[in-house]
């Protein structure tokens, strides 16, 4: 028996890539949702939905989306690719803007569609991809990948 035949947890360069993968997703949906909101009625989002908001039009909610959601997905993406020791930090970032918005958005809305569920669940994963590179989820990682 080989000795890594015996030791658990996914190979980090798997994980590096897993982290760029959700990161991209989240940067085009968002900046992709943000565009749709941009354009009046090809969402079918009425207007009546953010009544009683501090926002009266889709306007600001797309700028959220498309720079801050989008911005700091894509600046994660790019800090992971670059293997910048800043990358964990901007990863965690933007996994956490992603639930936020997610928040934010279902406290506005008042209401639940698939679409909440899918990008809070790539926030978290985001999260949990950055905890098992740091270490902290035990036997996450494989220690002898790249």
């Amino acid at each position: 028996m080989s000795e890594r035949s015996g030791r658990g947890g996914v190979p980090r360069g798997l994980l590096r890539v897993a982290l760029i993968v959700v990161g991209a997703f989240n940067a085009l949906s968002a900046v992709g949702g943000g565009i749709g909101l941009l354009t009046p009625g090809s969402m079918g989002i009425p207007l009546e939905i953010i009544e009683g908001s501090v926002f009266t039009s889709y306007l600001w909610p797309a700028v959220i989306l498309i720079v801050v959601i989008g911005g700091t997905q894509l600046l994660a993406v790019i800090a992971e690719l670059r293997r910048a020791r800043t990358a964990p930090f901007w990863a965690a970032v933007a996994g956490f803007g992603m639930i936020v918005f997610i928040f934010v958005e279902l406290a506005i809305m008042r209401g639940f569609s698939v679409l909440h569920g899918i990008y809070f669940s790539t926030g978290v994963l985001q999260l949990a991809l950055v905890l098992a590179l740091l270490g902290v989820l035990p036997g996450a990682v494989r220690r002898d990948g790249p």
